[in-house]
């Protein structure tokens, strides 16, 4: 399916704009249609996968964690940039994109543009790393607008 083709080439989908405009409903819409395509894929807020990712870590489980998320054909991370990281649990999110680097598709939804990820890491150098990974083979989506949760708002100002 030429819409999935993205996985087949283990590239990454960004999608990138303010809050309301539509991205985590085309993440999810992927996501929907990969699993119809029978592809396994996960769906996190950035804050769940940090959380896991760092209760794996304390529990002596984090090359077991990393290693099933590497099987899985897509993850799905979204609302990335709403929460800074701190800075293990953004080292522990370049594990996983390194891990995960031209051997499987990742979606990413934030709010933030590229150039401010070194605050959402709170580390510029492992923002830079994980941008350096992502963008690589990526499609990136800049979405424009305004929110679509308060059209109704704006329309009767």
């Amino acid at each position: 399916m030429l819409l999935l083709a993205f996985l087949e080439e283990a590239k990454n989908v960004l999608f990138v704009g303010a809050p309301g405009v539509g991205k985590t409903h085309l993440a999810t819409a992927l996501g929907v249609k990969a699993v119809q395509a029978r592809k396994r894929v996960s769906f996190f807020t950035a804050e769940q996968l940090t959380m896991l990712l760092a209760s794996a870590e304390v529990s002596g489980n984090l090359n077991k964690t990393l290693s099933n998320l590497s099987r899985v054909d897509l993850i799905i991370i979204d609302e990335l940039g709403y929460l800074a990281l701190t800075k293990q649990t953004a080292k522990l999110f370049f594990q996983l994109i390194s891990k995960r680097y031209e051997s499987g598709s990742i979606i990413i939804t934030t709010n933030k543009p590229f150039e401010e990820w070194g605050e959402v890491f709170n580390d510029d150098i492992v923002a830079a790393a994980v941008l350096d990974r992502l963008l690589h083979h990526s499609y990136p989506f800049l979405i424009n607008g305004k929110s679509f949760r308060l059209k109704d708002i704006i329309k009767n100002n």
